[in-house]
Formats: structure tokens, C-alpha cells, sequence
């Protein structure tokens, strides 16, 4: 299966509660931290969810 990887770009800080638990669902917790994930429906959507927080690259 084909990977990503998410990388975050912008803060967190003023975001809604429902971005926020989506960047820990995702493994995201600091600035510039970069998570590598399986290129699946539901980790898509949930990047489609945070697309301006995030920044996603394909391996």
C-alpha cells in the first residue's frame, strides 16, 4: 500500500476542538512534526479535514 507522509505547517492555536483532536488522530502534536501514514479513505479524509493546517507529500 502506498504512504504518506503529513507534515504540520501552521499552528493549532484558534483552530476548533474538532481540528484539534484530528491532528492527535493523526499523530500530529507540534510544528513541523512529520507522521507517515498509509494512503487510506479514512486518513485522507481526515487530512481533507485539516488541509490548511497540514501538508501532505507522497513517498
Amino acid at each position: 500500500m502506498a504512504k504518506i507522509a503529513i507534515k504540520q505547517i501552521k499552528s493549532r492555536i484558534n483552530c476548533p476542538a474538532v481540528q484539534k483532536r484530528t491532528l492527535d488522530a493523526l499523530g500530529l502534536h507540534k510544528m513541523n512534526q512529520t507522521v507517515v501514514h498509509e494512503d487510506v479513505p479514512s486518513i485522507l479524509g481526515m487530512v481533507k479535514n485539516v488541509h490548511h493546517l497540514v501538508e501532505v507529500t507522497k513517498l
